[in-house]
């Protein structure tokens, strides 16, 4: 696999291993970008960027062709995602058609610009202008379509494009890349590859003026802190520890496979998915018995075969950290009513594990677990599970469920976060913005609203 760069497929002086989650074999080799690769991508996209910020037109073409390209070519992409990345088959065709669908909504989006009336003056017109070179860096649970959710914003607004795919996922996104290289201009969209070392340069990159970063809240940080001394602008979708507060009125058998699959979507591994769920302590036991028995009947493997419904995590390091939160529910007193261990002896494989009795203040409370391991929490009153569910610096997504819609709703509306959902989750769409309070991002992704990010309001004025 290769690199592209100002329009060209490059190779690179080095090259590192990408590993197959399913079963820990090498499943090829991706270039690792060097410092010379990074500012001739830089000056390409500087230079691209010229001429490419002139014709909207075009860039709407560009656009709608992009996804054209990724429905041809659905079949082998979806393949070499699932064997990079884990997820089942079905969810990376999925993924690919869902980045279609991105590039063919963004293409249409509109956003002219705006005359205001002010006495003594001809005319004031607000515009919005592209920023120049973005620097976009994307995590390992969603390779393909978080690129597209820059990309596409990024390119209808003027800007021009240097990606970074994650260590360990690179290999669908270099590809379709590849793809893209016959239908987007050259210069336009560079993307590299490399580890943690490889962002630091980008961020901190003279010639980048906008950073789109999606990942962990500790190099959110480091994102931020790197850009401030050339205040280049950022958008920063981070961490979740998205709670589902269940109402005294909702009935256990008609939502638990919702709640359980919008927190095992993915093996667990989605920034928005659920991560802790408060119950009433009278449907308590039901809950706990419910989600034991649907965990039992979830088919867990290589997400080749097509009846696998959840992969493996998808690195080792994540793996590690997942199976140590478990052990921290035991030493703390809790329960794992089901799940919790390895399974098989090759791939990063956990059983989806349900933990009940946990203590707020363990680690699969407090923190983002990012894998398939999810604890139920008892409560009395719903203030209480407000409180709780607002408590820490997290505030990415949350989801009420109960049959009274309209107190789902005000409860809701009390959740310190960017999007609640009411009796559903994970419910995502190019036209709906996504955003994070507190520590889990600055900013918005998707919509209008996402796409005016990677934009700079001007003010032009005529007597």
């Amino acid at each position: 696999m290769r690199m592209l760069i100002d329009g060209e497929l490059v190779s690179g002086t080095d090259s590192f291993d990408v590993l197959n989650p399913a079963d820990e074999t090498v499943l090829g080799s991706a270039p690792e970008c060097s410092q010379a690769n990074l500012d001739r991508a830089v000056h390409a996209a500087q230079e691209a960027f010229r001429g490419w910020r002139r014709n909207i037109e075009k860039r709407r073409d560009v656009l709608r062709r992009a996804a054209v390209v990724l429905r041809e070519n659905a079949d082998p992409l979806a393949r070499l995602l699932t064997q990079e990345q884990g997820k089942p088959l079905a969810k990376a065709r999925g993924e690919i058609g869902g980045s279609a669908r991105w590039f063919e909504y963004t293409a249409e989006l509109e956003y002219s610009s705006q005359a205001i009336e002010v006495a003594g003056q001809r005319s004031v017109t607000v515009h919005h202008r592209p920023l120049g070179v973005v620097a976009a860096i994307i995590p390992w649970n969603y390779p393909v379509i978080t690129a597209v959710w820059k990309i596409a914003p990024a390119l209808l607004a003027g800007n021009t494009v240097v990606l970074k795919p994650s260590p360990f996922t690179p290999l669908a996104t270099l590809k379709m890349a590849e793809l893209l290289n016959d239908v987007i201009p050259r210069g336009v969209l560079n993307v590299v590859s490399g580890g943690d070392e490889l962002g630091a340069r980008m961020t901190s990159h003279p010639g980048v003026r906008k950073i789109a970063f999606t990942g962990s809240i500790s190099t959110g940080k480091a994102v931020a802190a790197a850009a401030a001394p050339d205040l280049k602008r950022i958008t920063l979708e981070l961490g979740g520890n998205d709670p589902a507060i269940v109402l005294p009125d909702a009935v256990p058998e008609a939502i638990t496979e919702h709640l359980f699959r919008a927190a095992f979507e993915n093996s667990g591994q989605v920034c928005v998915a659920i991560k802790r769920v408060y119950v009433p302590e009278q449907l308590y036991n039901r809950f706990a018995e419910e989600f034991a028995r649907f965990a039992g009947t979830v088919k867990l493997g290589n997400g080749l075969d097509e009846s696998s419904e959840l992969g493996p995590v998808n690195n080792d390091r994540q793996f590690e950290r997942v199976l140590d939160l478990i052990g921290d529910v035991r030493e703390r007193g809790g329960r794992i009513a089901v799940g919790g261990a390895r399974h098989g002896e090759q791939g990063y494989f956990i059983e989806p594990a349900i933990a009940t009795d946990v203590p707020d203040d363990a680690r699969l409370v407090s923190e983002e677990q990012f894998g398939p391991a999810l604890p139920l929490l008892s409560y009395r009153d719903v203030d209480e599970a407000v409180d709780r569910a607002n408590a820490g610096m997290f505030g990415l997504a949350a989801s009420v469920w109960g049959e009274d819609t309209q107190r789902a709703s005000e409860i809701g509306g009390e959740l310190e976060c960017g999007t609640v959902w009411v009796n559903q989750h994970l419910n995502i769409v190019p036209q709906v913005p996504m955003g994070g309070w507190k520590w889990s991002g600055i900013g918005v992704e998707n919509g209008i609203w996402g796409l005016l990010q990677f934009t700079q309001m001007q003010v032009v004025e005529v007597a």
